[in-house]
């Protein structure tokens, strides 16, 4: 298949995933009131898919890698961030797994795309002496 649009990307379906699940998670009445913690984890699902975008958008390999590796962090981030609102009691130890399992299958992803790029790349030739 063609990758003709970043919605295209498995990456990015994704991460869209996962940030829906985060969404419908801080809804919860108790999470929405610690609005720091929202912030925080709501800016890190939201920056994976931003950054899948504009590596895409970009039309570089290198930069593409550089913005997929900071989507990864991004993902990171937001698994972080589930742990804090585990332990806040704001989620329970499913939903915890759901999201964590979430972000990992993109995270997964990801690391595959950056896999597949890198290998495009054309090795530098060794100087000889």
């Amino acid at each position: 298949m063609k990758i003709e649009h970043f919605e295209d990307l498995e990456c990015w379906k994704l991460a869209r995933e996962f940030v829906n699940y985060i969404y419908e998670l801080v809804r919860k009445p108790k999470f929405a009131k610690d609005l720091r913690l929202v912030g925080q984890i709501t800016g890190a699902g939201v920056s994976i898919m931003n950054n899948i975008v504009e590596g895409w958008a970009s039309q570089s390999t290198p930069e593409f890698i550089k913005f997929l590796r900071y989507s990864r962090r991004s993902g990171a981030e937001g698994q972080n961030c589930l742990y804090v609102a585990m332990d806040q009691k704001h989620i329970d130890k499913s939903e915890f797994k759901k999201g964590y399992d979430m972000a990992n299958r993109c995270i997964q992803v990801i690391d595959g795309l950056l896999r597949y790029l890198r290998s495009l790349r054309v090795p530098k030739k060794s100087k000889r002496t």
